[in-house]
């Protein structure tokens, strides 16, 4: 059995806080879920962080974690809030994910869950940002192209229908519009 630190004790009573954790690029983020938390101790070292509290009933809470990964214990945040306490650690390896917060893979305690409204996928997020890019760049391409292929039908359908001398007003006038708009009574005269 592991050495428990000697400055955040067990107590007889106890039972573990609620614990949301999910993994982030440089981070990892601890969510223990205590209502009105008070007496709030945190012990965090490289391979293990210890959770000593009350909750809003004096219940004794207690936690003790051992990480997947090492971990840089004096760049971490504690912050206490009314109904958690959220905690983010820095990871010692960068950019590695953790499939789980524990180090044991056959522990699993039932207080303990992924966060699955933070949690993102982001060893995929490099990849997604290359096909959004991707995506950017045909667009930028073919875009003009496009345009230039609808300018052409049109100049195309205006010199075929100077050709043909059609009728209509708006076909002849397509590129070398003179004048402002049409008024009101230039639209009640249809004989033209």
């Amino acid at each position: 059995m592991a050495m428990l630190p000697k400055n955040l004790p067990r107590p007889e009573e106890c039972q573990g806080a609620q614990t949301l954790w999910y993994d982030k690029k440089k981070y990892v983020a601890i969510n223990f879920m205590v209502q009105n938390p008070k007496d709030v101790e945190v012990d965090i070292q490289d391979t293990y962080i210890v959770l000593s509290c009350k909750d809003v009933d004096d219940n004794n809470m207690y936690n003790h974690i051992y990480f997947y990964d090492k971990v840089m214990k004096f760049d971490s945040q504690v912050k206490i809030y009314d109904r958690s306490i959220h905690i983010l650690i820095r990871k010692v390896k960068e950019n590695v994910a953790w499939p789980r917060l524990q180090k044991d893979a056959n522990l699993k305690p039932n207080w303990m869950a992924v966060d699955f409204e933070n949690w993102r996928d982001w060893a995929n997020e490099e990849d997604e940002g290359m096909a959004e890019y991707e995506q950017y760049v045909e667009v930028s391409v073919t875009l003009p192209n496009r345009l230039m292929s609808m300018f052409e039908g049109l100049h195309i359908l205006r010199s075929v229908a100077l050709i043909h001398d059609f009728p209509f007003q708006m076909i002849r006038d397509i590129g070398s519009k003179k004048g402002g708009p049409p008024a009101m009574d230039d639209l009640d005269d249809l004989s033209d």
